[in-house]
């Protein structure tokens, strides 16, 4: 909103300083700013209000130290990160760009699935909250609308090289190319991909035992790919919201990684230098992560051990489905393993304990686990760490993946 005002008056008044909101640098910083703003001075009558309306966490006995004492902690802070994310993007965001348009979307998508979820829990004393085919539901519908639209909206576009003949070339950066090599936008199935030739794998070409016109079908694959990540993601990030302050500050790392891919892509010079592809308008999403980093950063003030609040699922499946709506949106969706590789241990160290129970229970009789409890932060628990060592551990490897995530986009 604030952008079309500041656009308009650079337009038609001299005003000193107006041209600081063409830059997306400035924008982001005020972006991070407003959201820390909300999450931590407005975040405080949040959660007065949630404790007034007796918002309050149901806990189990897991046999966990200090986990009792946390019954009553109010749940659905969730709503803090919501508005620390949607309330600076409207401000200082493009919102004509198709890219801050879906994640706005996704964002209120995914929020509203998680709100109904804890809503269930807290208000209707069901613990099991939102059925799980709902939630699936869910998540896969918002990744189809991902997927259709960057597929189809003629605005998202890939910007390639190539020859007179119309023959890619993208292989060779800028100053290499030779003579009657020229840049074109186009649509393309082409993604980012660590360890390949030029780093960029095709969906399409997963169809090739097709035969010839086997690129009309590519859309299934790439609509198969967006559905797997969402959901994957998206309930990744709510196994690991399960001791104080481990998901909001390993979304916050994240983020961070996010923004920086999102703005050299969306920038000539960076990509070119990289030697990556070039997504015009992508670097918009830099506002949005900005806002999105400002309002984890925010929470986690009052997120952090001892928790006075909790995101809840609102929170949780919000970030889950951010984090790989914007991976997708920038091409980077085949960096995830790497990059949300926290998500991904907390997810496979659930999917071992349980596979492995159901086989033993049903070859011996008696179920028997790999980890003293899953997912792997309360195994740790089990043996004696305490929450915030975990955290703070969890966080330094979060950043060592966030390092290598950005290291591969120079490996070949």
């Amino acid at each position: 909103m604030l952008y079309y005002l500041f656009e308009y008056l650079n337009q038609n008044y001299d005003f000193p300083g107006l041209r600081l909101f063409q830059y997306i640098t400035f924008r982001t910083s005020l972006a991070i700013i407003i959201s820390l703003i909300i999450t931590t001075v407005y975040g405080r009558r949040i959660i007065n209000y949630l404790q007034k309306m007796q918002v309050g966490e149901p806990v189990r006995n897991l046999g966990l130290e200090g986990q009792m004492q946390k019954q009553g902690t109010p749940t659905m802070g969730g709503i803090m990160i919501l508005l620390g994310i949607l309330v600076p993007t409207l401000l200082f965001a493009n919102l004509s760009n198709i890219y801050v348009i879906l994640m706005i979307i996704t964002t209120v998508w995914m929020g509203a699935i998680g709100f109904v979820d804890d809503y269930i829990k807290v208000f209707k004393k069901n613990k099991e909250g939102l059925a799980g085919r709902f939630k699936i539901v869910g998540q896969v519908g918002l990744a189809l609308i991902i997927g259709w639209t960057m597929y189809f909206n003629p605005n998202i576009v890939v910007r390639q090289t190539v020859d007179d003949s119309g023959i890619s070339k993208s292989d060779a950066p800028m100053v290499l190319r030779p003579k009657g090599i020229y840049t074109q936008d186009v649509k393309s199935t082409l993604t980012n991909v660590p360890f390949y030739k030029n780093n960029e794998f095709d969906y399409a070409k997963v169809l090739k035992f097709l035969g010839e016109g086997y690129e009309k079908y590519a859309v299934f694959v790439f609509l198969f790919f967006v559905v797997t990540i969402v959901t994957a993601v998206s309930n990744g990030a709510n196994l690991t919201d399960g001791i104080d302050g481990l998901a909001t500050g390993t979304s916050a790392i994240i983020g961070i990684t996010l923004g920086l891919l999102a703005y050299v892509s969306g920038n000539t010079v960076f990509a070119d230098y990289l030697n990556i592809m070039y997504i015009p308008n992508s670097g918009e999403l830099m506002i949005f992560a900005g806002a999105f980093v400002g309002a984890c950063v925010g929470f986690l003030w009052y997120n952090s051990y001892p928790a006075q609040v909790f995101m809840g699922d609102t929170g949780s499946l919000a970030i889950g489905g951010i984090i790989a709506a914007f991976a997708i949106m920038i091409r980077k969706e085949l960096l995830i393993p790497i990059l949300c590789g926290i998500f991904l241990i907390e997810s496979l160290s659930v999917i071992i304990q349980v596979s492995y129970f159901k086989y033993t229970k049903r070859r011996f009789g008696e179920g028997r686990r790999v980890f003293l409890m899953s997912p792997l932060h309360h195994h740790y628990q089990k043996k004696g760490y305490h929450e915030a060592k975990i955290v703070t551990r969890f966080w330094i490897i979060g950043i060592l993946l966030a390092i290598i995530t950005i290291i591969t986009l120079k490996l070949r």
